[in-house]
């Protein structure tokens, strides 16, 4: 069984970074793919960003390509998500997902198991 507990959230101030983490337990994550989403009050889960096995590629959604950066230590068994220019509307709880098979690195169906989440709030 997989375990993932994601932190490093809180509350920022519109145009700050911060980074979050997400420590993978339970087996070696050697050949998943990890994303992360956020979902915000009232709203869908959304896709943010998505790396493969060997952090060789890279997936994002356009609406933090630029902004987002996702990375992995795999020895660590930890994926994280550097956010930059932090906005109002990136107010959500986000969420690390493991993947381990082939699948679309954007579709939440494809990942196999979820972390709690961590809040992140932004404020103007």
């Amino acid at each position: 069984q997989v375990q993932l507990v994601a932190s490093g959230g809180g509350l920022v101030q519109a145009g700050d970074s911060v980074r979050i983490s997400c420590l993978a337990s339970g087996r070696p994550l050697v050949g998943y793919r990890m994303g992360w989403f956020r979902q915000a009050p009232g709203k869908e889960r959304v896709f943010l960003a998505a790396i493969n096995w060997n952090g060789a590629n890279t997936y994002y959604s356009d609406s933090v390509k630029g902004r987002f950066i996702i990375s992995r230590d795999i020895p660590k068994n930890t994926v994280y998500l550097q956010m930059n220019n932090l906005k109002p509307e990136d107010t959500a709880v986000y969420s690390c997902a493991i993947g381990t098979a082939a699948g679309l690195a954007g579709a939440a169906g494809s990942y196999d198991y979820w972390g709690q989440g961590t809040q992140v709030t932004v404020s103007s």
